[in-house]
């Protein structure tokens, strides 16, 4: 088990799309548990820290880069000949090809891994808890859960949709320090398998209430503090 560890970032990829090191102080802020190395010339930085906070740095990049890709592809395809603006102080990641990012913070977006986010909304669900002013929706890919915040009127406040926002942040940070995850696969693929399993998990709940189980087709995934986790999948094995 690695408590650190080193991985080198090409930065070039979003040059033509934005201010380099706009974008480096945004992910300095957003990733505290990252230790950032300086900006080469080529694009090259290098990040240091845990493994799960890198994956989700990269995570999160990817889904920047991808988005830039398919947003400027769009405004080719339109011939729009707009001028390219800086990176808002609080934008973390762009929007994907069919939502577009508003410069008036009407809309803000977030990237987090999706076992906390199925983590939060049922231990923590007044963390999206909204007003009629603010709307919240959300687009789960995988690993990566993508929540949009955006105003739902004209009487809306851009103020409350970053609130609202970094609400969800500071919850998911302090959540992805503390949270781990481990995976119980059925030993057969049957129906009466699966269903023990369930019955078995569903009886451990109240001994565990800050334990989150997760059924899927092949497994259970188990969330929570590591040493909960591992006192729940042992009571499951036995």
């Amino acid at each position: 088990v690695f408590s650190s560890v080193t991985s080198v970032l090409n930065m070039s990829v979003f040059k033509d799309q934005c201010v380099l090191e706009d974008l480096i102080q945004e992910l300095k802020k957003k990733s505290t548990a990252l230790s950032f190395g300086p900006l080469q010339s080529n694009g090259h930085i290098s990040v240091q820290g845990s493994f799960p906070a890198i994956k989700l740095l990269r995570d999160s990049l990817l889904l920047k880069a991808k988005s830039l890709s398919e947003k400027d592809k769009g405004e080719e395809s339109k011939s729009l000949q707009r001028p390219r603006r800086r990176l808002q102080q609080h934008r973390l990641t762009t929007e994907t090809s069919n939502l577009v990012y508003d410069a008036d913070g009407e809309r803000q977006v977030v990237v987090l891994d999706t076992d906390i986010y199925h983590y939060m909304k049922y231990f923590y669900p007044r963390t999206f808890l909204v007003n009629d002013d603010v709307v919240i929706s959300n687009i789960t890919d995988g690993d990566i859960t993508t929540v949009y915040i955006e105003k739902a009127g004209s009487r809306s406040d851009a103020e409350q949709v970053l609130r609202v926002k970094e609400k969800i942040e500071n919850r998911s940070l302090k959540l992805h320090n503390a949270l781990r995850k481990e995976r119980i696969y059925f030993q057969e693929q049957t129906g009466d398998e699966k269903r023990r399993y369930k019955r078995v998990c569903e009886s451990l709940k109240p001994r565990y209430p800050h334990v989150l189980i997760i059924p899927y087709d092949t497994h259970v995934d188990v969330v929570g503090n590591s040493s909960e986790i591992f006192e729940f999948i042992k009571e499951v094995s036995n």
